[in-house]
């Protein structure tokens, strides 16, 4: 009896055993299905979004607004489904593990709503106008001149602009849910195929853009003012030659004189900065750090005037010796402009003739640099047995030509791959801008278009050379940084910086006799190092000039002076300390701000002596300790 019992009993738990594992499987298949089919669903709608997305680049290529605003109202349609198709497993966010990565899709198909919004009221707010400015079937905006399309757009640019608020509002919604996603729980890769590098490449560079439309909106809305619409408006326009690098970006070459009423554009002046210098009457003495550091020059001279890495101050300074000219005229802005800019503009546009010169951005193989670096090089500085009239005042004729040649084609062909590479050299500092209408100008500080030397509680570094009468060895000369931050008990922060410049080509032939084309020579470089004010030089090695220590621009600046010679290299070694508490470990931050003209220097980011970052700096960059 008493084994009968136990028999039953072991056999109720068997089948109870059984009855929770079919339980169990069910509930399992069920959950299951409830995110296959979703799954699937959001497979099958993403892979319309894409043939959607495709329709309308080709509808912008055509410039057929009206195809565009079809094609949107379909990705429209679409993307709800899509984000209806997406909404049926946001229940597992309540999940743990799998809950965050479906706590970023919601966010990022929010994101992607929010943006649908913002296409559709822009291109809503430029329907009732794109026939004027060549966005319609059958518009005749491409048969009109130049001159004529810049004009037609900028005035009807003010009316355009009338929706940019509620642009901005679905941005900026947009910007706050991509912000949410959080890329540190996804692996670095699966497989070979990158995952957060890229996830926090797509997550900064959205950012980048709708930060970028989002300060620059005062400065959009006053577009049409700047332009002319109410009045005539005149802009210097500064050629910038970083191959001899300056505070500002480099030497000041060339400069043109450009005037701007209702949208058409004329070019008034492009001469040779020398002849502006030549148009004062007396010039004052030269600072003491052209004393000090220039060779053979006693004098202040417009060309030399951009001696602060903070553009605005060194506009002040411009305009001490400007004033003085018997052909300053009243402007508006200024603006410069670098040999990068040229090179990617001809990389657009293509071959380009001035003055009977082919301009193009292909490598010359003598030098291994651009052609149209070259071709300028050659005709402004290489000595020859005759008066070269306005030698180098064709930077500016080649910068107009090239205007009117990006104008000359119709929108769809040149204006957005254009529009992209200047936005680009104004990020990299290649393009610098200064307004005397306050609030644009304060718009371009905003979204760090003005090259203003940045405040911040965080750590802070900026390098800045200034080649003074080194040629144009800056072509040639790399720099690699080695910043190390070391922490200590004491609550003491030490910073270690080691600046390495190489120049490995051969010296070039600078005789006036042979009429060499003197391009690479040794580098006599001033160096300056901006660090939070209040810091502390421990040690600086590598200077010929004794260092000096002091603030400006409500920095500390350890200035040294350096020369790096073809074929050869030369080593900075800097130690110092940050102000007593200034910063904890647990929420150390870095910025770095680039010198304008530089094409990326190679930085190594190290924490206690290992290296935590590598990157080529190309734009300001803030470094994070995670």
């Amino acid at each position: 009896m008493f084994n009968f019992k136990r028999k039953k009993l072991y056999h109720g738990r068997k089948a109870g055993k059984r009855k929770l594992i079919s339980s169990l499987l069910i509930i399992f298949v069920f959950l299951g299905l409830l995110i296959y089919f979703p799954l699937r669903e959001m497979n099958a709608r993403g892979q319309i979004l894409l043939i959607d997305a495709r329709k309308i680049k080709e509808s912008l290529k055509n410039n057929n607004i009206d195809e565009v605003k079809t094609e949107l109202s379909y990705l429209k349609r679409d993307y709800e489904q899509f984000g209806k198709a997406s909404s049926k497993i946001y229940w597992l966010s309540y999940m743990p593990v799998i809950g965050g990565y479906v706590s970023d899709l919601k966010n990022g198909v929010l994101a992607g709503s929010e943006m649908l919004n913002a296409a559709e009221i822009s291109v809503l707010a430029i329907e009732p106008y794109a026939d004027l400015i060549g966005f319609k079937k059958g518009a005749t905006f491409a048969e009109k001149s130049a001159d004529d399309r810049i004009q037609t757009a900028v005035l009807t640019l003010d009316k355009v602009l009338t929706r940019v608020d509620d642009i901005s509002t679905h941005v900026e919604k947009a910007k706050v849910a991509i912000d949410k996603i959080n890329p540190s729980r996804y692996p670095n890769k699966i497989g070979k195929r990158e995952i957060r590098p890229k996830l926090i490449s797509y997550i900064d560079q959205f950012d980048s853009i709708a930060s970028l439309f989002i300060n620059a909106k005062p400065l959009i809305v006053r577009l049409p003012k700047l332009m002319g619409v109410d009045g005539e408006k005149n802009y210097l326009v500064l050629f910038q030659n970083d191959a001899e690098l300056r505070p500002t970006g480099g030497f000041l070459t060339a400069y043109a004189v450009f005037k701007v009423n209702q949208g058409k554009i004329q070019a008034l002046r492009s001469k040779d900065i020398y002849e502006l210098d030549d148009t004062i009457k007396s010039h004052p003495r030269a600072p003491e750090k052209i004393l000090l550091y220039h060779k053979e020059v006693n004098k202040f001279f417009i060309r030399d005037s951009n001696l602060s890495p903070d553009f605005y101050e060194s506009v002040k300074l411009f305009n001490s010796l400007y004033d003085q000219s018997s052909q300053k005229i009243d402007y508006d802005g200024i603006i410069t402009v670098d040999t990068n800019v040229l090179v990617d503009t001809l990389q657009i546009l293509g071959d380009t003739e001035v003055r009977g010169t082919v301009f193009s951005s292909k490598i010359e193989p003598k030098y291994n640099i651009p052609q149209v670096i070259y071709r300028l090089l050659d005709e402004i500085d290489r000595p020859v047995g005759y008066i070269k009239e306005d030698r180098k005042g064709i930077l500016g004729d080649l910068l107009y030509v090239l205007m009117q040649k990006a104008l000359g084609f119709s929108p769809s062909q040149y204006w957005g791959p254009l529009s992209q590479e200047m936005i680009k050299n104004m990020r990299e500092k290649h393009i610098l801008i200064y307004l005397k209408d306050n609030e644009a100008q304060k718009a371009l500080e905003a979204i760090n278009f003005a090259g203003r030397i940045i405040d911040t509680k965080d750590d802070y570094l900026h390098i800045s050379d200034t080649n003074f009468a080194g040629a144009k060895s800056n072509l040639f000369v790399t720099h690699t940084i080695k910043s190390d931050t070391i922490f200590n008990n004491q609550g003491k922060v030490q910073r270690k910086l080691t600046i390495e410049y190489k120049n490995p080509f051969k010296h070039s032939d600078c005789s006036l006799e042979r009429g060499g084309l003197c391009i690479n020579a040794s580098l006599r470089n001033w160096l300056r190092i901006y660090v939070p004010i209040g810091s502390h030089l421990i040690s600086f090695q590598g200077s010929e000039k004794s260092v000096k220590t002091y603030d400006e621009l409500r920095k500390t600046v350890f200035e040294g002076f350096l020369n790096i010679k073809p074929e050869g290299k030369a080593t900075v070694n800097i130690v110092y300390s940050l102000p007593d508490n200034f910063i904890k470990k647990n929420n150390y931050k870095l910025l770095i701000q680039k010198q304008p003209g530089t094409k990326g220097h190679e930085y190594d980011i190290l924490i206690d002596g290992k290296l935590k970052d590598k990157f080529n700096l190309t734009e300001d960059k803030e470094y994070v300790l995670k």
